[in-house]
């Protein structure tokens, strides 16, 4: 009589928090925040939607963990990148600044997220960066939440425009068509009516979305060093 060999049993990795909440990104990146339902995300994970629902209670606390998951793991890194040089203020906010628009780039959902919940962690963790480089910096403590609000709401709005552009113009068409399509779009505006648009129509064309982000941030930089540190008028 054979002997029946028995078949070593598979090892499924238990579910826990920490994988749904990277399942969770994963769906997100490839399809979106409509498409993040507890059903799909048990069909990822190979599990029933109430072994989920042990770990999480509801898509807006899965929303949160997934953008927090990123931040935490982008403001991480960003610290460390900017302490091992012995960076000035401003290089750090530089940092920290184009982490967040890099991880809003590869995660386009995030800048919706950071912008929805103001007053959960993730967004409080780039608020509370950001407020620590503008304390070093020294900037009088009645100006320290108007600097750090205006960067934190600099970075949101670009970080997330950009995301929207490139999901919304960049589908269908390269992103070099596009713009060559809207700089040719502005130089043929009304010259009268539209001037200045006409003027930078090749600025447009050519310009580099990265390049232009840090570009901005510098000019609110050198805005609030230079209002903590006003040349003295000259006397009459």
């Amino acid at each position: 009589m054979a002997t029946r060999t028995r078949r070593p049993e598979r090892r499924e990795e238990p579910l826990s928090r920490q994988r749904i909440v990277e399942a969770a990104i994963a769906l997100l990146d490839t399809a979106g925040e409509g498409a993040l339902t507890f059903r799909a995300l048990a069909e990822r994970l190979a599990t029933g939607p109430g072994a989920i629902y042990w770990h999480v209670t509801g898509k807006d606390e899965l929303l949160n963990a997934a953008t927090d998951a990123v931040i935490a793991t982008m403001t991480a890194d960003t610290t460390s990148t900017a302490g091992t040089a012995a960076a000035t203020p401003q290089e750090a906010i530089r940092t920290l600044a184009l982490g967040v628009f890099d991880a809003i780039d590869a995660h386009p959902w995030i800048g919706t997220q950071l912008a929805r919940a103001p007053s959960q962690s993730p967004l409080l963790r780039v608020f509370e960066h950001l407020g620590r480089h503008i304390q070093t910096l020294g900037v009088p403590h009645p100006a320290q939440f108007t600097a750090a609000s205006a960067l934190l709401n600099y970075i949101l709005g670009v970080g997330g425009q950009n995301a929207a552009n490139a999901r919304g113009h960049h589908q269908h068409t390269s992103r070099a068509e596009f713009l060559n399509t809207t700089a040719a779009a502005w130089a043929d505006l009304d010259p009268d009516e539209y001037p200045f648009t006409r003027n930078v129509a090749d600025q447009l064309r050519d310009h580099d979305d990265r390049t232009e982000f840090l570009a901005g941030l510098d000019l609110i930089l050198t805005g609030i060093t230079t209002r903590q540190n006003p040349t003295d008028p000259t006397p009459p």
